[in-house]
């Protein structure tokens, strides 16, 4: 166990780092230091409390991490009443330390929910749900038996995210129907991911259906497994270069809004036979184009899309959208292995830092009005549907 001196050094770095970066530090406190009748011994997180609130670091704070597993990692396990009771007394502690009084408190990050995890957040939400800001709960597509590329293509295990969300949901809608509810933890496998396929342009399938899956539910906050070092599943290599998802990320924090808007495609909305799902392969989702961005004017739109198959499929826009100029950001592979590159072009230019602090001109390809949009095999785009000035984008 780390001396309080060497954790107050760690949180120093963590948080100078995040301040720096313009990020906002949720901190998960160790929920594992148990007192022999298996309530949490706070003590220590009172003292990283103190410390923090002397140095003003303003942090938001979790308690623990996938509490339905704690009987693997400590021979004991937690249940919803003394879960709820531990949270608790960390907002009872929070209110203690007069800086934290209002400070954001989540929880409680269970594990993919399964049958137990979804007992225990049942029990949660009924017996302290009431002192956390937002419910937040992890999802893992796949397990590390997962070898081969073309399984994070899946439609079928894309479409998980999407019953597990429901489930969730339902939970927390029961009991708090107000309660925010975020992903607080996904990567493409457990465990810190699958090697050699995590950081690859392939997984950059899931990581976008999971951005718009989640918007489409009305979850507003998903945090990712992980920056750096840490696993498999970075956004970063070793020596800080970005990785296929850290591009795929920044395109989307630029271009794409926190609104979501439907989206009609004829053709895919067909209906199944008897028995049968239909899990498409174009995956297509709409937002109001993200107000930051000063490149596009109020009312525009921004369409992105997956394409999982493996042949070029045309996309023509219809209605308010016909007729209309359109910026297109098309994501693929670069070199000459495929979907297992690390390295991402855009609009056929390979990306990659101008030098250790200058990103590249993220720079669109105009697609004159009406003119089909044309995805290639196994890619990726960002559509931005200029000046069509629409109702709900323009507030």
């Amino acid at each position: 166990m780390e001396r309080t001196h060497d954790v107050a050094r760690s949180l120093d770095k963590l948080y100078n780092f995040a301040d720096c970066a313009g990020l906002h530090l949720i901190f998960g406190l160790n929920a594992l230091h148990r007192n022999p009748d298996n309530s949490w011994n706070a003590s220590s997180a009172l003292n990283l409390l103190k410390y923090s609130a002397g140095k003003k670091y303003n942090i938001s704070w979790e308690l623990g991490n996938e509490p339905n597993s704690y009987r693997t990692m400590v021979a004991r396990s937690v249940n919803s009443s003394r879960l709820a009771q531990d949270y608790t007394l960390l907002r009872t502690l929070l209110q203690s330390v007069r800086f934290y009084s209002r400070a954001n408190l989540y929880g409680p990050n269970i594990g993919r929910p399964r049958k137990n995890a979804i007992l225990l957040l049942d029990g949660f939400m009924k017996n302290g749900g009431s002192v956390v800001d937002a419910v937040t709960w992890q999802h893992y597509y796949i397990d590390r038996r997962v070898t081969k590329v073309e399984d994070f293509m899946k439609t079928r295990l894309l479409d998980t995210l999407s019953e597990q969300i429901t489930k969730v949901l339902k939970i927390v809608q029961t009991h708090a129907p107000e309660k925010r509810v975020w992903l607080g933890g996904v990567g493409p496998a457990w465990a810190g991911g699958t090697n050699n396929l995590s950081d690859t342009f392939a997984a950059g399938f899931l990581w976008l259906n999971t951005l718009g899956i989640a918007a489409a539910h009305g979850i507003d906050v998903v945090l990712r497994h992980s920056f750096f070092d840490y696993g498999y599943n970075h956004l970063v290599d070793q020596n800080f270069n970005p990785l296929p998802d850290y591009w795929l990320s920044l395109l989307f924090k630029r271009l794409v809004g926190p609104r979501v808007l439907a989206v009609h495609v004829a053709g895919l909305q067909r209906k199944p036979r008897p028995g049968r799902v239909i899990r498409d392969k174009l995956r297509i989702y709409a937002h109001c184009t993200s107000f930051h961005n000063h490149d596009y004017v109020r009312g525009s739109i921004t369409i992105y899309i997956i394409n999982l198959h493996r042949s070029r499929k045309k996309i023509k826009l219809a209605g308010t959208l016909r007729n209309k100029t359109v910026h297109q950001y098309l994501l693929q592979p670069f070199g000459t292995d495929g979907l297992h590159s690390t390295s991402v072009q855009l609009n056929g230019e390979h990306l990659r830092m101008v030098d250790n602090e200058t990103f590249p001109e993220l720079k669109p390809r105009t697609l004159r009005a009406g003119r089909t949009i044309a995805m290639p095999p196994v890619s990726i785009g960002f559509y931005v549907i200029k000046n069509i000035n629409a109702y709900a984008c323009r507030r």
